[in-house]
């Protein structure tokens, strides 16, 4: 039997399919079983997933899997968009994922749903691609889709994490001469919403991309900016060069005014194999506690803060009014009182 359940995870890159399985003897009685001790999880019908792989899965990869099984089992081909698409292109989300897989059909008369299939009406896309094997939007498309139909935070982190991951392959093709697809770019990005249009989110999506910055790091990085934005605080300057000692250390945030280094610290940054670089974390904390004793004298203040305390509009407005950030010089326009939930 578990030779057979490992064929078919093999063969679907994780999926396995009812079909399959009763094809090869074992019945609906047995799946239950499987089910039922936890060798298999359903993940929609007539999809299965092994037990051990699906918990080992973050959110983001299991509802990959719901993706990739609804794209399957659909009678025609999906176009899959939205938090679909952006799952399937790796963008992160701050929030959950949805528990519907969203498609666009350009030709329907207006968005539509049923429990496990949510239907966009859009311009079609013929910047659409593959990845794992399902059709998807482009990924500016996607980006746009996404900051057009989301929370400016969502917006924001994943247009923030686009713009650096291909200002990243754009210096690695300028390091090795090699020539790749044109990078995507804020203009991009603006001329992308300019031919989508949507008929809800053009503005939000425009403010997302915006205030997007190529030199933010993470989602954590992305988050604390957004609630500087919303809070009335002043925007630091990001990725800032530090030379001390014979050595280069770049921080998070830098509000030059008032000599503040801010820094995110994520789980990532203790757990990470590749962050890591082969130390345990102990190794890692201290490597850490030597950078910032090296920054510290270098400035007037030094402060760190986690997933948290950055998530916690109220908790946080309160850190940074303690910690002495600055105030932005013009007070923004926000919908939002400290306390109200922001996402």
């Amino acid at each position: 039997m578990l030779e057979i359940l490992e064929t078919y995870d093999a063969l679907n890159d994780g999926l396995i399919p009812a079909a399959a399985l009763r094809s090869s003897g074992v019945n609906s009685s047995a799946i239950g079983a499987l089910v039922h001790r936890g060798e298999l999880v359903r993940v929609r019908t007539g999809w299965y997933v092994l037990g051990p792989k699906w918990r080992a899965e973050q959110p983001d990869g299991r509802y990959r899997f719901l993706v990739r099984a609804t794209a399957a089992h659909a009678g025609s081909e999906l176009l899959l968009s939205h938090h679909s698409a952006a799952v399937m292109h790796g963008l992160p989300l701050i929030g959950a994922w949805p528990a519907t897989t969203h498609a666009l059909f350009p030709e329907a008369r207006g968005g539509s749903s049923h429990p496990l299939l949510t239907a966009h009406r859009g311009m079609p896309d013929p910047t659409s691609t593959r990845v794992a094997g399902v059709k998807v939007t482009g990924l500016a498309r996607t980006v746009v889709d996404m900051a057009a139909g989301s929370s400016f935070l969502i917006g924001v982190a994943m247009v923030d994490h686009v713009l650096h991951q291909e200002a990243s392959r754009l210096k690695a093709q300028r390091e090795t001469g090699i020539r790749g697809m044109p990078p995507i770019t804020k203009d991009t990005l603006l001329t992308e919403l300019a031919v989508v249009h949507p008929r809800v989110g053009w503005r939000a999506a425009h403010r997302a991309i915006a205030f997007a910055n190529e030199l933010s790091a993470n989602a954590g990085e992305s988050l604390s900016r957004v609630r500087f934005e919303e809070l009335g605080f002043e925007i630091p300057e990001l990725q800032v060069r530090f030379d001390v000692n014979g050595r280069t250390f770049y921080v998070d945030f830098l509000w030059r005014s008032v000599r503040k280094i801010g820094e995110f610290d994520g789980d990532m940054k203790y757990t990470l194999a590749a962050v890591m670089d082969g130390k345990d974390a102990a190794g890692v904390v201290k490597a850490e506690k030597k950078r910032e004793d090296l920054l510290r004298p270098l400035v007037n203040s030094f402060d760190r803060w986690d997933w948290d305390r950055a998530f916690n509009s109220q908790a946080f407005y309160r850190f940074l009014c303690e910690k002495g950030v600055p105030r932005a010089q013009v007070l923004r326009p926000r919908k939002h009182l400290p306390g109200a939930a922001l996402v």
